[in-house]
C-alpha cells in the first residue's frame, strides 16, 4: 500500500467506527473504517458495535468533501458586499480594493481562518485559484511565490489539503494592458509567469496545477505556454469560462469565436482541464466540452449573489463533463448548499424536479471535485483511498427524522455546513465534535483577519 500523509507529514494508522456510512451507491449502518499510513486499509460493515480503541463517528459519515474552486481573499467580502444595486463589475471593483490591501502575512491570517472554516464545514481539499502573486503596482516580492507558499502553509495549518492552482492573468481584456489593479495579477507573459511557478514545490498536503484566469485576461497566442506547462507536469488545468455574457461578446468581437472554441482551437480543453462557471454556453460550446471531457465546475451561490446566472449544467453532464462544485468567493462555504443548489436552480429553470439524485449531487461535491484537483485517489470510502472523511450529524433540527436509505437525501436537501460534527483528513481528526482542533477558535481568527484588511 503506499503511504500518503497527512498535512503536518505524519502517517496516521487509526480505526473508526461510523453509525452509518455513504458507500458510493447506498448507506450502510454500523461501518468500520481502518486506516493505515493515512489511506483506508479496510472496510467493514454490520459491525455493530465499535472495536476496542476506534474513534466513534455519530451521524452520517461521507467521503471528505471537495471545494474545487476558491478565491480565499474573497472571504473578507462577504456581508461588505452583498448589499446594494449593480453587476458582476461593480462588485470586481470592491474586489480589487480588499485585494490591494493584502501581503503575504496578512493573507495567510485570511487564508488560515478561511480554509479552517472550510474544514468546519466538512471540506478536506481545496482548489486555490490563485492570481495574487506580486506586491501592489506589480513588484515582485523577494521570494517571488511568497503568497502562494502563504496559501499552502495557511492550508497546511488548516489541516486541510491545497491545489494551488497558479494563474496566469496579463490583460485587462482582449488587446488591453493591465490596469493599475490588476498590475500584481500579472507576470508580462506566459513565459515569465511558467519560469515563476516552475520554482512552486507542492508535495505532502500540496499539488500545484495551473489555470487560465479566462480568454480575456490571457492572450490567445498565450495559451499553448500554459497548456504545455500542465502537459509536461500531467498537473490540473482550470479556466474560468464564460461567466458573463460581455466576455462572449468581447471574445467574438477580437476572435470571431466563442470562448469554448478558442480554447477548444489552442489546445486547452480535455480531461485534466476543468471549466469553472460555463454560464453562458451555446449548443456548440457544450458539445466541445462533451466530446473532451473537460470538467465543469458550478459555483451557485456565487452564480446567484453576483447575478451571473444560471448555467446549463444538466446539459453539460449529459454531453460527458464531470460536474463538481466550488464555493468561489465565498458568499457562504458550505458544499451541501452549493449541491441542492445546482439541483434547484435547475428545477427553477426548467420548472421539472429531479436532475440528479442525492448520490450523484454527493459525487459532484466529493469524488468528481477531487479528480478535478488532481486527486483521483480521494472521494470514496474504500481500501486504498486516502482516509479523508466529514461526518453529518442526524439529530440536529435540519436532518432529525431520516431513516436510512434517505439520509443520503438529507445530506444534501436539508444538511448545512453548521451539522457536520466531524473531518478527518488523512486518518488525521481534524474537527472534533464541531471543533477545529488545529485553529482555536475559527470565529475569531475569521474576524480578525477580515478588520485587519478593512480596518
Amino acid at each position: 500500500m503506499q503511504l500518503t500523509t497527512t498535512p503536518t507529514g505524519t502517517p496516521v494508522t487509526a480505526t473508526y467506527w461510523a453509525s452509518h456510512a455513504w458507500l458510493g451507491t447506498r448507506v450502510e449502518p454500523d461501518v468500520v473504517l481502518d486506516v493505515a499510513g493515512g489511506r483506508i486499509a479496510d472496510v467493514r460493515t454490520g459491525v455493530a458495535t465499535p472495536p476496542p480503541g476506534a474513534t466513534v463517528l455519530r451521524g452520517l459519515t461521507l467521503p471528505g468533501l471537495a471545494n474545487t474552486h476558491s478565491h480565499a481573499f474573497h472571504r473578507a467580502l462577504r456581508s461588505n458586499a452583498q448589499t446594494g444595486t449593480g453587476t458582476f463589475w461593480t462588485w470586481r471593483d470592491q474586489m480589487y480594493r480588499t485585494a490591494a490591501r493584502l501581503d503575504p502575512d496578512t493573507y495567510y491570517r485570511l487564508a488560515r481562518a478561511t480554509y479552517a472554516e472550510m474544514a468546519l464545514a466538512g471540506i478536506t481539499a481545496v482548489g486555490e485559484f490563485h492570481y495574487l502573486h506580486h506586491a501592489p503596482g506589480g513588484t515582485p516580492y523577494d521570494d517571488p511565490n511568497a503568497m502562494g507558499e502563504a496559501l499552502i502553509a495557511a492550508a497546511g495549518e488548516a489541516g486541510i489539503r491545497i491545489t494551488l492552482l497558479d494563474t496566469v492573468y496579463l490583460a485587462a481584456g482582449f488587446g488591453e494592458e493591465p490596469t493599475r489593479p490588476q498590475l500584481r495579477f500579472s507576470d508580462t507573459t506566459a513565459d515569465a509567469w511558467a519560469a515563476r511557478a516552475a520554482l512552486l514545490k507542492g508535495g505532502g498536503h500540496a499539488l500545484i496545477g495551473a489555470a487560465v484566469h479566462s480568454v480575456r485576461a490571457v492572450p490567445a497566442e498565450q495559451l499553448a505556454t500554459v497548456v504545455a506547462w500542465a502537459g509536461e507536469r500531467q498537473a490540473p488545468l482550470h479556466v474560468h469560462l464564460s461567466e458573463q455574457t460581455a466576455e462572449n461578446e468581447a471574445c467574438l468581437a477580437a476572435h470571431g469565436r466563442t470562448p469554448a472554441q478558442l480554447l477548444a482551437e489552442h489546445g486547452v480543453l480535455g480531461p485534466r482541464t476543468t471549466a469553472v462557471h460555463s454560464t453562458h454556453l451555446t449548443a456548440e460550446d457544450i458539445a466541445l466540452l462533451g466530446s473532451s471531457r473537460t470538467g465543469t465546475c458550478m459555483c451557485p451561490t456565487t452564480e446567484r449573489d453576483l447575478a451571473d446566472g444560471i448555467g446549463p449544467a444538466a446539459a453539460l453532464q449529459k454531453a460527458g463533463s464531470p460536474l463538481s462544485l466550488g464555493s468561489d468567493s465565498h458568499a457562504v462555504i458550505d458544499l451541501f448548499e452549493e449541491a441542492r443548489a445546482m439541483e434547484l436552480n435547475e428545477r427553477l429553470r426548467t420548472r421539472v424536479r429531479g436532475h440528479w439524485t442525492a448520490a450523484a449531487l454527493l459525487r459532484a461535491a466529493s469524488v468528481e471535485g477531487h479528480t478535478a484537483l488532481g486527486r483521483p485517489d480521494a472521494g470514496v470510502l474504500e481500501p486504498g483511498a486516502v482516509a479523508d472523511l466529514t461526518t453529518v450529524a442526524l439529530d440536529s433540527v435540519r436532518t432529525a427524522g431520516a431513516k436510512p436509505p434517505l439520509t443520503a437525501a438529507v445530506a444534501v436537501f436539508a444538511a448545512s455546513a453548521a451539522d457536520v460534527r466531524h473531518t478527518v483528513v488523512g486518518g488525521r481528526h481534524i474537527v472534533k465534535d464541531g471543533q477545529h482542533t488545529l485553529v482555536q477558535d475559527v470565529p475569531r481568527a475569521l474576524a480578525s483577519a477580515v478588520a485587519a484588511l478593512h480596518g
